[in-house]
């Protein structure tokens, strides 16, 4: 008795769950030979497709699936995130708002979201993550979003209380970085440097954050303290010297430093 395509779905989804991404992949493969275009199948095979990043075949068989089962609103999802990583904004927008009108969930709201930032459609984009964040007050994406926008369009005062209230719950290093960045730009030094620190603590290796903590500590008055973060940033990524030399003779409480090499045995310690 052969196996049915729902039977083959779950065994590749077992070893899909099991760490053996080939071994579904195969399995899918396999299926399509003796059903082509059989849409369960021609589904799972793009989603294991598109984990390993083979964009464009995991377009054609989540395509393949969504022609035989347009209103599959899953489908749709991964079709749009699909798109997306092919940079087709239009194509992904399509198949989000075909789910959403199948089943509007929240999730496809964010991707949505995401999608329309992503196309630089910036006004629908403020307009979906405000709606999310008023639906969701505590929505730690929208926020962050919405007060990356706020600092782009200069609102410095509302990117810094967006900001603030994304870190509220625990958030990546990349949204304690902006909020460094937002305070810096109203001149709270300290404020700054300790979202820098916190983004350094998320990510060790985060050699933006190391440098602009120097910088901030530089304008706050703390030389020692900057020059052990500039070091630090020094030491992830070499070519930040020209921007670390920069930093450190142009803020008001800086230090000239003439002789390049002298700066760079400083910095290495």
């Amino acid at each position: 008795m052969k196996d049915t395509a729902e039977d083959i779905v779950r065994r590749a989804t077992v070893a899909f769950n099991a760490g053996r991404p080939q071994d579904a992949q195969q399995l899918c493969e396999r299926g399509l030979v003796r059903a082509p275009g059989e849409p369960m199948l021609s589904h799972l095979l793009a989603a294991v497709l598109f984990t390993k990043g083979e964009i464009a075949p995991a377009r054609t068989h989540v395509e393949t699936s969504l022609a035989r089962r347009p209103d599959n609103a899953a489908a749709r999802l991964l079709g749009a995130r699909i798109a997306r990583a092919a940079a087709d904004y239009d194509a992904a927008l399509a198949h989000l708002d075909r789910a959403i009108a199948l089943k509007p969930q929240r999730d496809l709201f964010i991707e949505k979201a995401r999608t329309l930032e992503l196309a630089g459609h910036r006004a629908l984009a403020r307009e979906a993550w405000q709606a999310i964040l008023k639906a969701i007050p505590e929505h730690q994406e929208a926020a962050a979003r919405l007060g990356r926008l706020a600092w782009d369009d200069g609102d410095l005062a509302g990117a810094v209380s967006l900001l603030e209230r994304a870190t509220r719950s625990d958030a990546p290093a990349s949204v304690w970085f902006d909020l460094g960045v937002a305070r810096q730009d109203l001149r709270d030094h300290g404020g700054a440097a300790q979202a820098y620190r916190q983004a350094i603590a998320l990510k060790p290796d985060y050699a933006e954050a190391a440098l602009n903590l120097g910088i901030a500590l530089t304008e706050g008055g703390d030389p020692d303290a900057a020059m052990r973060a500039f070091a630090r940033a020094y030491g992830l990524r070499p070519q930040l010297f020209g921007s670390i030399a920069m930093a450190l003779t142009s803020a008001p409480h800086g230090r000239l430093w003439l002789d390049e090499g002298a700066l760079r045995n400083a910095l290495a310690g």
